[in-house]
């Protein structure tokens, strides 16, 4: 089984966090440091910053195998992150009673919609550049909000050194807009925006893919429909 997929079956974490453990070079296999796309074979001891990592054994009953599909709402001030030495950090606040992370993230600074699983092998499915996945979100900015704002950040803004993907914006009040982005570059929305003179005040997210936030309060959670995990991914056969 590749590494990463081991401790991510393990509820360390996500496979994408695995990927960076082992690219940083803190993952070991029998004592030695290994890279991506390294191998465990069974008997091998894995371990992460010293630390056995122990594959985890589930209960024979069909309800203990079923993989956990949550969406959150996100309050400002909790970090996305599995690392529980971290005050805040989402795994944490959700407190669930199967290990769960977060499918992409969502900056501290802002609220909103987060999806979680306890299935690692979706994770990369969902945030994959190319699948073309929406995420909406409503932003507050500091001054009102100009037509010649809107068509510059709808045709793309150069932040980290690379053109942001074309996406849609639309103006919803004087000092707010509603965005629609195709990927998730770190604190995108707020990069963008600061290009043209504006400082974000609130960021909320309300949508991934198929999935909305709705009801919701701050800091609440439901589990994902049968219909929603479909449209989600719709070619996935298995969830």
């Amino acid at each position: 089984m590749r590494v990463n997929k081991y401790i991510s079956e393990a509820g360390l974490c996500s496979r994408r966090e695995a990927d960076d453990l082992l690219i940083a070079g803190r993952v070991t296999i029998n004592g030695e440091v290994v890279s991506t796309g390294a191998k465990a074979l069974e008997g091998d001891e894995v371990c992460v910053d010293g630390e056995i990592v122990r594959a985890r054994v589930l209960a024979a009953t069909p309800a203990a195998k079923k993989a956990v599909y949550i969406a959150l709402y996100k309050p400002v001030g909790i970090t996305c992150t599995t690392d529980r030495t971290v005050d805040g950090n989402i795994v944490d606040f959700v407190d669930h009673p199967q290990r769960v992370f977060p499918i992409g993230r969502l900056d501290k600074d802002s609220e909103g919609l987060i999806l979680l699983t306890s299935n690692g092998d979706i994770v990369n499915e969902i945030l994959r550049t190319e699948n073309n996945h929406e995420k909406e979100y409503l932003v507050a900015v500091n001054k009102a909000v100009s037509d010649e704002f809107l068509s510059g950040m709808a045709k793309g803004v150069r932040i980290h050194h690379q053109m942001t993907k074309p996406c849609r914006v639309r103006k919803i009040a004087k000092f707010g807009f509603a965005i629609v982005l195709t990927q998730g570059l770190n604190r995108q929305i707020r990069l963008m925006a600061a290009a043209f003179g504006y400082r974000v005040t609130q960021l909320r997210r309300v949508r991934v893919v198929n999935i909305k936030l709705g009801h919701l309060k701050p800091g609440q959670w439901r589990n994902l429909t049968d219909v929603e995990l479909k449209g989600l991914l719709p070619n996935r056969t298995q969830w």
